[in-house]
């Protein structure tokens, strides 16, 4: 069996589509579709039903999915104790993680560790509101919760807090905040609640009743932005917040605490290229801990 064409049926299996798994791959539509169709013919059954939507699994590709992920495993594992001879780090790392820690800590970070290692490409991307490690979309992840899945390694990084902020031009041109009740006449910048991944990201919900006024931007940045030019108040990371001096903390008695976890796969996380970059998040993150929480 045609090991190539085996990698190709498993890209089509996780994305469920031959499109995506040529994305995946970097080949083109009907190259997969070639590759695919030979080897039914080569097993002689079908093994995905196509059609305008994507590809389901017929029964007989749910019994090569299984075997054809076992194999998968064991060459993952032979290939980190290859690689583990070698002091060289190549390939390429995905890590998926939120936009906060991702844009204002990650993206620098991983940055210096890709210049110290030529051969190495470290893809930083957002995490989404799904994602699996078991399908390859990324080889570590960090999370706001911790996985319920216990076959996973996973670590965790560290707390971190959120506070209320607010611009000092903004704080000057309107109403004084000294309480509480003093945010109902302000307008709350926040997340857009139903496109939020997890329930730890609902920190907006104390604030629901007292403040109707509200502006809702689905990511970090923007609301950081949003509050730096003065648009209203928003509940922001303090390690992000503390970058901008513009920007000044409110209520301090109000504080949000939540937590960061290093997730990664087994079968991947023996390998020279993402135990290096795991190893490094970890240390970094340690290194900087003390910015992560609002004292």
């Amino acid at each position: 069996m045609d090991w190539d064409r085996v990698r190709v049926f498993l890209e089509v299996a996780r994305t469920g589509q031959i499109l995506g798994a040529a994305k995946r791959l970097g080949l083109n539509h009907a190259t997969v579709a070639r590759q695919l169709t030979a080897l039914e013919k080569e097993m002689k059954t079908r093994l995905v039903d196509r059609d305008t939507t994507g590809c389901t699994l017929t029964r007989s590709g749910e019994a090569l999915l299984a075997t054809a992920e076992r194999v998968e495993s064991e060459f993952l594992k032979v290939g980190s104790q290859l690689a583990a001879t070698s002091d060289r780090v190549t390939g390429t790392v995905r890590v998926g993680a939120p936009d906060g820690i991702g844009n204002y800590f990650l993206a620098e970070q991983l940055a210096a560790l890709a210049e110290v290692h030529p051969e190495l490409v470290i893809q930083l991307v957002p995490l989404p509101r799904t994602f699996s490690l078991t399908k390859r979309e990324a080889d570590i992840v960090v999370t706001i919760e911790r996985p319920k899945e216990v076959r996973m390694i996973t670590t965790k990084l560290t707390d971190y807090t959120l506070s209320l902020y607010a611009s000092q031009h903004y704080l000057e041109r309107n109403a004084p905040i000294a309480r509480q009740d003093d945010l109902a006449s302000h307008m709350l910048v926040t997340q857009v609640p139903d496109i939020a991944y997890s329930k730890a990201l609902d920190y907006a919900a104390p604030f629901e009743a007292l403040m109707s006024r509200r502006y809702e931007c689905g990511s970090v940045v923007g609301q950081v932005e949003a509050v730096r030019a003065g648009h209203g108040v928003g509940i922001l990371h303090d390690y992000a917040a503390r970058r901008y001096p513009e920007l000044t903390q409110l209520l301090p008695q109000i504080r949000f605490t939540r937590a960061y976890w290093l997730v990664s796969h087994p079968d991947t996380h023996g390998t020279r290229r993402v135990k290096e970059v795991h190893r490094y998040i970890a240390s970094r993150v340690r290194a900087e801990r003390r910015q992560f929480v609002s004292e």
